[in-house]
């Protein structure tokens, strides 16, 4: 599973010209998930974004995590995370897990952080949406399951 965390002063995700969601402070994560993930993953990524030390303290040092600050957090779904672009023109998706697996995941992966953090963002799984985001910094991080 991987993820491309952004820290954010707010993001908004809209489809079809409405607005799905929306929140402030926190990180905006784009999720993606590959052939062989699991809960396991999920709970190793979730865990990881949410102690990350991406918020400044009082003396401007990034030492707050998300949990510190009572941050919140957006969930975009992204397989083109998985994508394999070494060979010709067109990227390969043959790593990202099949659409019916995924939303599973994807869903898990959400339910995990309403139960620890409350509301959490989300955007509308296989839609085109559009995302608009106030990248904080900019502090961006990759971070992958099976790369730990």
């Amino acid at each position: 599973m991987r993820a491309v965390v952004q820290r954010i002063e707010r993001a908004r995700v809209g489809v079809d010209g409405g607005t799905v969601s929306e929140i402030g402070k926190g990180v905006l994560v784009f999720l993606g998930i590959e052939k062989g993930d699991a809960e396991k993953d999920a709970e190793y990524l979730f865990q990881k974004i949410v102690h990350l030390r991406l918020f400044d303290d009082a003396e401007g040092k990034m030492n707050l995590s998300l949990e510190d600050i009572k941050g919140e957090m957006m969930v975009i779904s992204q397989f083109t995370l998985l994508a394999d672009c070494r060979k010709g023109r067109r990227p390969s998706f043959i790593a990202a897990e099949d659409p019916a697996p995924a939303r599973l995941l994807y869903e898990y992966f959400i339910r995990i952080g309403r139960d620890r953090l409350g509301l959490i963002g989300s955007g509308q799984f296989q839609a085109m949406m559009k995302i608009d985001s106030v990248n904080d910094g900019p502090v961006t991080l990759i971070l992958d399951s099976r790369r730990v």
